[in-house]
């Protein structure tokens, strides 16, 4: 038998890769006739180089140089780009503009399906003006998705500023600071409520801001909005990042008055890279951004450069092609689905959380009559919604991959899953609690054991949720994943703990567990795609009712 290409890589055979040189050659030829110039840089980079500029995350693919070098095969464009004009363009030839078209390498779970190998097209300003850069950036990227002929394609906006400056103003430490960007930067805006609700000393002016900033979403009309919040919360205003979106609304008019350009603060992220203006572009029919980009002066910064304002954007070239009717493996894109010509596509549990989302769901408005008798139906069609009815943990891989538009499932869930996904709404039922056990006989044992071995041994069906609790008390586990009777883990010796979920504590009690620690408390959350919440308004709108009748039943 001949061997297939390693996960995640794969042959591209002449039909496709005819269909990649035509948008290859669309794109080279619209930034090309905005002065931008090619550039290309090596597929190595000396890891310690790079992150020099910031952060280097999903880049597994690394080797040592018979020099003992650490290199890495690129993860982005942006960072070799960025290290190769601090290191090689003098100030005199500023600013400068390049364009580019390469493969990158990222790592991807192999539950995900997604690929490991794809390609990029994009471009970096560098040396501009900074609200000029980012205007010349955002009509480029606009131009070069109107000439491909992207349907129903728009750009979304947003800016780390407002929440930067926000937090500069009202933080109580520093850990509060990295708090807050933590959640931001993971979309669990549900978290990031709690965690501001629970800290004492803010105003409430300071606690609605943090609170509404990464949730705004709209029209030009949100700049105002975020003035308004951040004016109350004693932000100066010369701090706040409004005057550069104000600059970009006015240099970027023909796109608002289409209204292909529309801002929304949850897109928010990587703090340590991005410094000002973030955006991407998206269009009907996939549930990811085709494009993302924005301004990253502090890259350059680090990289010994400072004072250099610097902005640009990728293209993905799989998405591209499966958008535009091509084959393609981009694994999250639905060629010939407009979401706008759609019914609203809501993942909806089934087991312990159906009732209460059918009732859920009614309270907020939507038609749930066929609903709540589905019979073997796995699809239920009522007016303008369809519900997909899964497993609450296959709720997240449904939306993650454009299968549902949102969704509701329990907490624990989407942290099992990863996926990107835009937590929204605590809904208040389906609560849980993730406990740490052990025998009450062996009382001291898994101390003792950690002791000499290094490391505790844990059963689980929640890898991930265990993983991250030792990480946050700073010990080193080895997981054993069941699917069934955890408890049997320690009993037979297996393991020396266990982490699952308690209701009454019953299970426990019969087979002599007692509990060690609280790991998590969980309950239903609405969540949805990124690229379905910021191009349709109905997820927003129901993001919102859900989220009244939730702070009604806390009352």
């Amino acid at each position: 038998m001949i061997e297939g290409t390693p996960r995640g890589f794969r042959d591209i055979l002449p039909q496709e890769a005819l269909a990649r040189e035509r948008i290859s050659s669309t794109v080279r030829e619209c930034f090309s006739a905005h002065g931008y110039l090619p550039v290309e840089t090596p597929l190595l980079e000396d890891r310690a180089v790079l992150e020099r500029g910031c952060r280097i995350q999903d880049a597994p693919f690394q080797l040592f140089d018979s020099d003992s070098n650490l290199l890495v095969l690129r993860p982005d464009l942006t960072l070799p780009i960025a290290r190769l004009v601090a290191g090689r363009i003098s100030a005199d030839e500023l600013p400068c503009r390049f364009r580019y078209e390469a493969p990158v390498v990222r790592e991807e779970s192999s539950l995900k399906g997604q690929p490991r190998q794809f390609t990029q097209l994009g471009v970096e300003l560098v040396g501009e003006d900074g609200t000029k850069a980012e205007s010349e950036v955002v009509n480029l990227l606009a131009d070069a998705l109107a000439r491909l002929g992207v349907p129903a394609w728009r750009i979304v906006c947003g800016s780390v500023s407002p929440l930067t400056s926000l937090l500069a103003a009202c933080s109580p430490s520093a850990e509060f600071s990295r708090r807050v960007l933590s959640y931001v930067h993971e979309s669990d805006l549900v978290s990031l409520d709690a965690y501001v609700d629970a800290t004492p000393g803010l105003a409430p002016d300071q606690s609605r801001a943090l609170h509404q900033v990464p949730r705004l979403s709209g029209d030009v009309s949100v700049i105002e909005k975020i003035d308004q919040l951040l004016s109350a919360a004693g932000v100066p205003e010369a701090e706040r990042g409004t005057d550069a979106l104000r600059q970009l609304v006015q240099n970027c008019a023909p796109l608002v008055r289409q209204g292909r350009l529309r801002f929304d603060f949850s897109i928010i992220n990587s703090f340590d890279y991005y410094t000002g203006i973030i955006f991407k572009g998206y269009a009907d029919g996939i549930a990811a951004s085709l494009a993302s980009g924005g301004r990253y002066d502090a890259v350059l910064g680090n990289l010994g450069r400072p004072g250099i304002a610097a902005c640009g954007f990728a293209l993905s070239m799989e998405r591209l092609q499966e958008v535009l009717g091509e084959q393609g493996d981009s694994g999250v894109a639905t060629p010939g689905v407009r979401l706008s010509e759609r019914p609203l596509r809501i993942a909806v549990p089934k087991g312990s959380l159906f009732g209460d989302t059918v009732d859920l769901l009614q309270r907020a408005g939507l038609p749930v009559d066929n609903l709540r008798d589905p019979g073997r139906k796995l699809i239920v069609r009522e007016q303008d919604v369809e519900y997909v009815i899964v497993r609450a943990q296959d709720a997240p891989s449904f939306v993650g991959h454009g299968g549902a538009d949102c969704g509701i499932c329990g907490y624990d869930s989407l942290i099992e899953a990863g996926y990107d996904l835009l937590q929204l709404v605590d809904l208040r039922y389906g609560g849980c609690r993730f406990i740490v056990a052990e025998p009450a006989a062996a009382k001291g044992q898994a101390e003792r054991n950690y002791a000499w071995r290094g490391t505790v041994r844990v059963a689980t069906k929640y890898p991930r949720i265990t993983q991250m609790y030792y990480d946050r008390i700073g010990q080193q586990v080895d997981i054993i994943q069941l699917h069934g009777n955890i408890e049997l883990g320690p009993i037979v010796g297996m393991t020396d703990r266990i982490v699952d979920i308690t209701a009454t504590g019953t299970t426990l009690r019969e087979n002599d567990l007692v509990i060690v620690d609280d790991v998590l408390e969980c309950s239903a959350r609405f969540f949805a795609g990124p690229a379905a919440y910021r191009v349709d308004a109905r997820i927003r709108d129901l993001a919102e009712r859900l989220s009244d009748i939730a702070a009604d039943q806390n009352k």
